[in-house]
């Protein structure tokens, strides 16, 4: 035991008081939790800090990709797992990964595993959101990308391995809440595809809309989730159009204020 790898939770939190404490607790067992806290206005730093994290804080807001970054920089375990508020790790995936820092490091090997995903309190086994596997435990020498949203984890040259058990994720417990969140995201992904000079058509914006309905709903059958599975539909649509359009609309005032 005296060669076991020491895990760091780490995790970027604000105003997540109602969500935070089962997150804390299920992961207890960890050599260290860091918890990099963005100007919360709730009881989150307390919450965390009786749970014996380690909180440090920013006033600045970079994107999800770099403040993962810049957490992970006040970690000092072999392993990070990067977890969010919303999220808990179950025994069976606690059993995997302590099996995993029983193991000799190796800086070339993440780890995956699967996300159960509960809509308004329901397990969604369809719609895309099982098994929906993440990469979250991983050797310290890796990070994550710059992306201001969907970021992920910097995997080129290195092998992924399938852990046992779930991750489980509440995303969507209130479903305005659920939609507010839904429109930042649209809105930092356009400004990024901006920023990398791409463009979209009025038609594009219609068909991508479409097709993440088709997508969620029919090839992905959503339909066998029910009253949830067809709202989970229209919000992935109304997610995609909300993308493409904003996009749309930031090429096309810069083309208006060109003339």
């Amino acid at each position: 035991m005296t060669n076991r790898q020491r895990l760091s939770v780490v995790m970027i939190a604000k105003n997540e008081e109602t969500l935070l404490p089962a997150c804390l607790d299920s992961v207890s067992w960890a050599d260290e939790i860091i918890m990099l806290n963005t100007v919360s206005s709730d009881n989150t730093v307390d919450i965390a800090l009786q749970a014996g994290a380690q909180v440090f804080h920013t006033d600045v807001w970079e994107g999800f990709g770099k403040q993962r970054q810049q957490a992970q920089r006040y970690s000092s375990g072999d392993m990070i797992l990067m977890i969010d508020s919303d999220e808990r790790v179950t025994p069976q995936l606690r059993a995997s990964i302590e099996a995993i820092l029983r193991q000799p490091p190796s800086e070339t090997i993440a780890y995956s595993m699967n996300r159960r995903n509960f809509f308004l309190g329901y397990l969604m086994r369809h719609s895309g959101w099982y098994p929906d596997r993440v990469i979250r435990l991983y050797p310290r020498v890796l990070g994550y990308n710059d992306n201001l949203v969907h970021e992920s984890l910097e995997t080129q040259g290195v092998s992924i391995v399938r852990l046992k058990g779930d991750l489980q994720h509440l995303p969507c417990n209130d479903l305005m809440l659920f939609q507010q969140k839904q429109l930042s995201y649209a809105a930092a992904w356009a400004r990024e595809r901006y920023q990398r000079g791409k463009h979209c058509s009025l038609f594009s914006v219609f068909s991508h809309m479409m097709g993440a309905f088709i997508k969620t709903f029919l090839l992905r059958a959503g339909f066998l989730d029910g009253k949830r599975g067809w709202i989970l539909a229209m919000v992935n649509a109304q997610y995609t159009f909300n993308k493409y359009s904003a996009l749309w609309a930031l090429n096309h005032v810069v083309d208006r204020d060109a003339l």
